[in-house]
């Protein structure tokens, strides 16, 4: 999909994007963007970014990690996700600033943040390297960034598996609420991700001195750990 098209789709989608969250992955979303944040090395006082923010699941546990003296950036493509994200944490978060911007140009100086994440957005972009490479430059050095997306899993039985539940179960369930298509595209956008080890080789262009791959929830999650 063109910038345009991932950009309108998740603008559509924002008024169900967390309810199917939720009910899709049996709530165990939580836990995995918990992950996320420990593997980001985010402490209290700390500058961050959340890319791809969404509805500001983990913007929120990042601003829960550095505290009154920390600074949270929430940013995104869909402006309607953001104004989900902006209403959910008005009152609970504040030192989060919500922000649309592209993640292939974001603007920000470089060397800028102690940590940074992502979840569920390198899977979107249209240039995965370019948008590493941006997460390095907006870094600063010996800071980490933990990126966590869907992944085809290696094992054949389980991938058999994620076919069908993305089939009979996701599908359905966005049919029901309206949004078929919307949903249909995550089977082909995971058929042609980069697998972890693919990831880590991008990371090393991107210019992190040291990238790893955790495969999570048997190998349909992961999580890309990069150091500037």
């Amino acid at each position: 999909m063109t910038a345009q098209q991932v950009q309108a789709l998740f603008n559509r989608i924002a008024p169900v994007y967390d309810e199917l969250n939720h009910t899709l992955s049996f709530g165990m979303h939580r836990i995995w963007k918990q992950m996320t944040v420990k593997w980001s090395g985010v402490k209290p006082g700390d500058v961050c970014v959340d890319l791809c923010c969404g509805s500001g699941d983990i913007a929120q546990l990042l601003a829960k990690r550095v505290g009154k003296t920390g600074q949270v950036f929430g940013v995104d493509f869909s402006e309607e996700l953001l104004q989900v994200a902006r209403d959910r944490s008005y009152y609970l978060t504040p030192s989060i600033q919500w922000l649309q911007a592209d993640v292939l140009q974001l603007p920000f100086p470089d060397n800028h943040f102690d940590c940074a994440t992502m979840g569920y957005g390198l899977r979107n972009v249209t240039d995965i390297l370019g948008s590493l490479k941006e997460i390095n430059r907006v870094l600063k050095p010996g800071s980490k960034a933990a990126i966590l997306d869907m992944h085809r899993p290696d094992n054949a039985w389980i991938r058999t598996f994620q076919q069908w539940y993305l089939d009979e179960v996701v599908v359905p369930a966005a049919q029901r609420l309206g949004f078929t298509e919307e949903y249909a595209y995550i089977a082909p956008s995971l058929d042609k991700f980069p697998t972890g080890a693919e990831q880590v080789d991008l990371a090393d262009q991107a210019g992190f001195t040291k990238a790893t791959h955790y495969a999570i929830a048997s190998g349909t999650m992961g999580v890309l750990v990069v150091t500037k």
